[in-house]
C-alpha cells in the first residue's frame, strides 16, 4: 500500500495538469471548478471556469448577482440546478460565513447542492483535510486496480472504502488528485496507455488480462427519443422569445415557443397548435429551418424548427407556458441564458446574416 501511495505522488509530481484552480488552490476556485467538471471535459471546463471567475472573482461577487446572469454563464453545461444551487450557496455563504467558505464538511454539506462528492473535494483539495474523492476515473481506476468484477455502480461503498484506506496521512490533496489525473490521462476508458501507468504492478486486471472488461457497467440507460417543434416568429426585426417558469425543465431559461410532437402529429400541425397554446398566437405560413439534435442525460432530443408568421394580426400574447415575453433583437439574443439546443438554432440564425431576420413578419 505504502509503495502505491509512494507512486501515485511521485508520478501526479511529473505529470500534473497547469489547471488554473490549481494556483493556490482557493476554495471557492476548487468549488466553482468542482462542479462543472462534474458535466464537461477538462479543456471547455477551463474556458467556462476562467469566463466565470472574470465576472465572478469571489464568492461577495457572486452572491450579489441576478439568477438569469448566472444562468447565462452556465449555459452550455446544463444540469442548470447546479448553477441555481452555487448562487444559493454563495448567499448562504455571504451571510452566514462571511463570504467564506468554511473548512468544516458538516457545513459545507449543508449548502445548497454540495453533495458527499463536493464536500469532500473541497475539504481534500482545498483544506488538505483526510477526505476521499471518487469520480468517474477513480471510478474506472479502481475497478482495473483491483479487478472488479461486479458492476461498478453496484460498488460505491467498497471503491470509496478503498480510497479512503488509501489515503496517505498529510497528502490527501496531491493523493486525491493523482487518482482523478491518473485515471483521466492514463487509465481511460478505451485504449489505456497501460505501458505508461505507474501503479501496473499493483494492477489486478493487467495481470488477469482483463482490463478491457473494466469497469463492468451493468445495463444501459434505455435513450428514449423526443420530437418536438418550435416557431420562429420574426417582427420588424425582433424575435418572440419568453421566459420558462420557475419550475420544471429549463426553468427560468428562454426559449422559442413550441413543445412536444403528438402522435399522429406533424411537426408543422404541432407548431401551430403549441404556438397558440403556449400564446394565444395564431401563426402559419411556415418555412422550416433546420432540425436541431440534442442529448440531455437518456434523452435524444430533436427540435424540428420554423419560421412562423402571425395570422390573426394580434402581436400581444396571453401566456399559459411562460412567465414572461419579449421581442428581442439579434443582439439580445445572446444576453438572455436559452438551453442548448435553442442557443444551437440562435447560432445557426446569426450565422447567416442574410436570413430573415430583418423581415417582418
Amino acid at each position: 500500500m505504502q509503495s502505491l501511495r509512494q507512486q501515485l505522488l511521485d508520478w501526479f509530481a511529473a505529470n500534473s495538469r497547469d489547471l488554473p484552480w490549481r494556483a493556490g488552490y482557493a476554495p471557492y476556485h476548487v468549488w466553482i471548478s468542482e462542479v462543472m467538471l462534474q458535466q464537461t471535459q477538462m479543456e471547455r471546463g477551463v474556458a467556462y471556469f476562467k469566463r466565470w471567475l472574470k465576472r465572478f472573482p469571489d464568492i461577495a461577487a457572486l452572491a450579489k448577482a441576478d439568477e438569469e446572469e448566472v444562468l447565462l454563464l452556465w449555459e452550455g453545461l446544463g444540469y442548470y440546478s447546479r448553477a441555481r444551487n452555487i448562487l444559493k450557496a454563495a448567499q448562504v455563504l455571504l451571510t452566514e460565513h462571511g463570504g467564506k467558505i468554511p473548512a468544516d464538511h458538516a457545513a459545507l454539506r449543508k449548502l445548497p447542492g454540495v453533495g458527499p462528492y463536493t464536500a469532500g473535494a473541497i475539504m481534500s483539495l482545498a483544506f488538505n483535510e483526510p477526505y476521499p474523492v471518487v469520480d468517474a476515473n477513480v471510478e474506472r481506476l479502481f475497478a482495473r486496480l483491483y479487478d472488479i468484477e461486479a458492476p461498478i455502480k453496484e460498488c460505491k461503498k467498497l471503491v470509496w472504502q478503498k480510497a479512503r484506506d488509501l489515503l496517505p496521512e498529510g497528502e490527501a490533496r496531491q493523493f486525491n488528485q493523482a487518482l482523478m489525473e491518473l485515471g483521466a490521462l492514463v487509465c481511460k476508458p478505451k485504449n489505456p496507455s497501460c505501458g505508461l501507468c505507474p501503479v501496473i504492478e499493483h494492477c489486478r486486471a493487467h495481470r488477469q488480462g482483463t482490463v478491457d472488461a473494466r469497469p463492468v457497467m451493468g445495463k444501459a440507460q434505455k435513450i428514449i427519443p423526443i420530437a418536438t417543434a418550435n416557431g420562429v416568429l420574426i417582427r420588424e426585426g425582433r424575435f418572440f422569445i419568453q421566459k420558462r417558469r420557475p419550475q420544471g425543465v429549463w426553468a427560468n431559461l428562454w426559449e422559442f415557443p413550441g413543445g412536444q410532437i403528438e402522435s399522429g402529429e406533424s411537426p408543422e400541425e404541432a407548431v401551430v397548435r403549441e404556438f397558440y397554446e403556449e400564446t394565444g398566437l395564431v401563426v402559419g405560413g411556415l418555412e422550416r429551418i433546420h432540425a436541431i439534435k440534442h442529448t440531455y442525460t437518456h434523452y435524444r432530443i430533436t427540435l424540428h424548427c420554423y419560421f412562423v408568421s402571425l395570422l390573426n394580426g394580434k402581436a400581444k400574447p396571453t401566456l399559459t407556458a411562460a412567465q414572461e415575453y419579449r421581442w428581442a433583437t439579434p443582439a439580445e439574443l445572446m444576453a438572455f441564458a436559452f438551453p442548448a439546443p435553442h442557443r444551437q438554432l440562435i447560432e445557426y440564425l446569426l450565422a447567416d446574416p442574410g436570413i430573415r431576420i430583418q423581415n417582418d413578419s
